[in-house]
């Protein structure tokens, strides 16, 4: 399948983009010396601050984070994880389940290895004293109190109340901050991966990074034989979403520049119910409100799901979405409403305290009453092609997480798989990485970044205006429900976009916006490109050109040039 020209290594015109990098000594920059570590995690989420943890004992290791420690979407996750930790559940339910809602794109081998790694997986997390809901009772043999959600045939989910995601990676946060071994990096942001091949060397291997200090507002270089990127998703490409504002795809896009495969770009999991108020920036309200019996209804109180699904509110997210999205359309609606204000509120408070106290704070008691929620953008269910070790196509290069294509979700994520992945991905990852530091050879001084083609913007209009244009461009044509037309429409406005950006990166100095912008107007193009591969409906995928599944499941993948 075709792919995309990769972008220059650099900003500037042609002749310019690798003076840019080399340095020049004529030019008097001050430039942050070269720091050298055995690996660098990029990101600092479950998935990076796991992998960080676990080959701590044995490398100097190097943790980079866009702002403070842990502010990514790990930080937000309300469920909680899917693991079989119960004699009733069993292995091969959860890989049948799994594949199920992957609607028969799931690499069977990673499911089974994501499945039956999870419980020790899970038994980490206790160790390292994740403080997971507990529940008495001669019935419960894991003694921690399980949920069932959307397209689960078991309760499976353990959580830490509705805050599963804030626990686990402020747990994890507090014993990377006190490892000796471990350099924390807060509010930098990675520009782009240095690699062999990129410096006209004879190995194809990554050798760190280029990273901009937003303090300090400043590239430097951080050099590192190993490279993990655990940067998370791509969400922010759209209007509406449930993530935060780091969640703009810079991994995605660094590999892909660096020269890795990217699969199943098309599938972008809309979460169902984000609660649709003004101010009520990216909050979700979670898939357990629905699992534990909240269902879905009109203005009027006409509940719908049944007329989409026979599981009804438990039914994938992508059936969930698409049914409010059809009866927002056919309605005229701005949203619709959730309602679990049947259930005792004692319950209530107790089950979700930390989403009925946001929701009060905007003027809705979810015991007495409906949510108001829509859909958002989720979850970036493709990304950076990887093996079960997390290896990419680079040498020393892995990617673990939502940034990663493992072939777990396939064409669409099962609730509660997400942080799974992170951490059974995290643990292989972090064996391979030790068996290889000892052949992988100390990184030669790298170039540093060349500032002396570039000045201060005095147009950073454009990148706002451009940010803007890009994500309603992408939630207006490439959304729950697409067809040609919205693609390629989609595919001319960005194509435009990107040129304006990258006009734009070879002339001013780096900020992090143009940073994040960069990357997210090439994630925007791999997703329209690999919407418009997939003549079929499957997953998250829905083109009303082509309603109907194909004969035969394959994946998109993208190889650059």
């Amino acid at each position: 399948m075709p792919g995309f020209p990769t972008d220059e290594f650099a900003s500037g015109a042609t002749g310019q983009s690798l003076a840019r990098h080399q340095g020049d000594d004529s030019t008097g920059l001050q430039m942050t010396r070269q720091t050298e570590y055995d690996v660098l995690v990029i990101g600092a989420g479950i998935a990076g601050l796991s992998v960080a943890l676990r080959v701590a004992d044995r490398a100097r290791v190097a943790v980079l984070a866009k702002g403070p420690l842990t502010e990514g979407s790990s930080l937000y996750a309300q469920g909680g994880i899917a693991a079989v930790l119960d004699t009733s559940d069993s292995v091969e339910a959860h890989v049948n389940d799994t594949l199920t809602a992957g609607a028969g794109l799931c690499n069977e081998a990673a499911v089974r290895f994501t499945v039956e790694h999870g419980p020790e997986c899970i038994q980490w997390l206790i160790d390292l004293d994740v403080p997971f809901t507990r529940e008495a009772g001669p019935d419960n043999e894991s003694g921690y109190h399980l949920t069932r959600e959307g397209g689960h045939s078991h309760r499976r989910i353990i959580h830490a109340a509705d805050a599963t995601g804030r626990a686990s990676a402020t747990t994890l946060e507090r014993h990377v901050r006190n490892h000796k071994n471990i350099d924390i990096f807060e509010n930098h942001i990675a520009v782009d991966l240095i690699t062999g091949k990129k410096l006209q060397l004879s190995d194809q291997c990554c050798l760190g990074a280029y990273v901009l200090d937003r303090d300090a507002d400043r590239v430097q270089v951080l050099s590192a034989p190993t490279t993990v990127l655990a940067t998370g998703g791509a969400s922010k490409v759209y209007l509406y979403t449930s993530n935060p504002d780091v969640s703009t795809g810079d991994g995605i896009a660094m590999a892909w520049r660096a020269g890795c495969r990217v699969a199943n770009m098309e599938f972008v999991q809309f979460h169902p119910t984000c609660l649709y108020h003004p101010e009520a920036k990216s909050f979700l309200v979670s898939e357990a409100v629905r699992g534990e019996g909240g269902v879905l209804i009109l203005p009027d109180g006409e509940r719908f799901m049944p007329r989409f699904d026979e599981r009804a509110e438990l039914a994938p997210r992508d059936i969930v979405a698409r049914a409010i999205d059809y009866e927002m359309k056919r309605l005229g609606l701005d949203c619709v409403q959730l309602d679990i204000s049947h259930k005792p509120a004692d319950f209530i408070k107790r089950r979700f305290p930390t989403i009925h106290a946001r929701c009060l704070d905007y003027g809705f008691d979810m015991t007495k009453g409906p949510l108001p929620v829509v859909p958002a953008a989720h979850y970036t269910c493709g990304g950076i092609v990887t093996d079960l070790a997390g290896k990419t196509d680079i040498d020393g290069l892995y990617a673990i997480g939502e940034t990663a294509c493992t072939g777990l979700h396939g064409a669409n994520r099962l609730a509660s798989n997400s942080i799974l992945e992170c951490l059974v991905f995290a643990a292989a990852a972090s064996e391979d990485i030790q068996v290889q530091l000892p052949r992988r050879r100390p990184t030669a001084t790298l170039p540093e970044w060349d500032e002396s083609w570039v000045r201060d913007s005095d147009e950073e209009v454009v990148v706002s205006h451009n940010w803007d244009e890009l994500r309603r461009a992408m939630w207006d044509y490439v959304g729950i429900v697409r067809t040609g037309k919205r693609l390629e429409r989609a595919k001319r406005r960005v194509d435009v976009l990107r040129q304006e950006i990258h006009d734009y990166y070879a002339h001013f100095r780096l900020t992090n916006d143009l940073i994040e912008l960069r990357n997210l107007a090439l994630v925007a193009e791999l997703i329209i490109s690999s919407a418009m591969e997939r003549k079929e409906s499957r997953g998250l995928h829905f083109t009303l050109d082509y309603p109907d599944l194909s004969d035969t499941a394959g994946d998109t993948i993208l190889t650059p040039d």
